[in-house]
């Protein structure tokens, strides 16, 4: 089969991580998303199917595109997430087909005295948390060579959801939040895609952390990239969930990517200009 046949579904391909995905593998892959709202922009698109994950069955978007491979990067009603990953399971196990699976940092916040690397076992205090350990479970039980859960850390990029908040707060003059006590690791959309083409593309599975290769504290982080924006106040509040250091970050320690495909929080920050 050549590479570039390869036939791609991205759920939740019209959300801010979804479709820096799409855009990172269309040129490459026959590549298609899901979209919910964002009608107008995508609807034209032959690319995209609508989906509602609360209305819709994915079993029949699965049935229509019939992918070799599957991203989820749904995001939504808790419930309902979990329905349709367990239909994404049951189709995977029949058909020629894998997933590679969105998850998050969250699936450790009730250890927050360490880093957690690939193999540590999940534990979450948080409701997304849970959620993404329920999914997690369900993959897990799929054979090894048909799923790859993906744990990111905080996201970042110019045109995120986080750095989209952080200047309407200067615009608006509101409080920027910052969390002096949380050490934690970082990516954005550019080092996170790139990183998942590559594991497509190589046909890796198993589990990988993706975030950048060392840690840095949220207050330091968030201040130097607002340095980045210009040269006015922001208001910063700080707030304190704990007195001690806590750590919410993802190592890669079992599943190393190459070294180009490796970064640190500095080429997070340096890759911010957010005019």
């Amino acid at each position: 089969m050549k590479l570039e046949t390869k036939k791609i579904l991205i759920l939740g391909g019209s959300g801010f991580i979804g479709n820096a995905i799409y855009k990172e593998l269309c040129n490459y892959f026959d590549t298609y998303g899901t979209y919910c709202h964002a009608a107008n922009s995508f609807s034209s698109n032959k690319q995209f199917v609508h989906y509602n994950l609360e209305e819709d069955d994915i079993v029949e978007v699965l049935e229509a595109v019939k992918p070799q491979v599957i991203v989820s990067a749904l995001r939504g009603n808790f419930a309902a997430l979990v329905i349709a990953h367990n239909h994404i399971v049951e189709y995977i196990t029949k058909e020629d087909c894998k997933i590679y699976f969105i998850s998050s940092a969250n699936v450790f916040d009730t250890y927050s005295k360490y880093p957690s690397y690939e193999m540590d076992k999940t534990l979450s205090e948080s409701v997304y948390g849970r959620l993404k350990i329920k999914i997690e479970n369900m993959l897990l039980r799929l054979p090894k060579d048909k799923m790859a859960i993906l744990r990111v850390p905080m996201v970042f990029g110019n045109s995120s959801p986080r750095i989209k908040e952080m200047k309407k707060a200067i615009i608006e003059n509101a409080p920027i939040e910052v969390f002096p006590n949380l050490i934690l690791n970082v990516t954005n959309d550019d080092k996170l895609t790139q990183q998942i083409h590559y594991l497509i593309n190589r046909n890796k599975t198993g589990i990988y952390h993706l975030g950048s290769n060392d840690l840095t504290h949220h207050e330091d982080f968030i201040k130097e990239v607002l340095e980045r924006v210009g040269n006015f106040n922001a208001i910063i509040k700080r707030v304190y969930t704990t007195n001690e250091d806590r750590y919410l970050a993802v190592l890669p320690k079992t599943n190393k990517l190459p070294k180009n495909l490796q970064f640190t929080f500095q080429d997070i920050i340096d890759h911010h200009v957010l005019n």
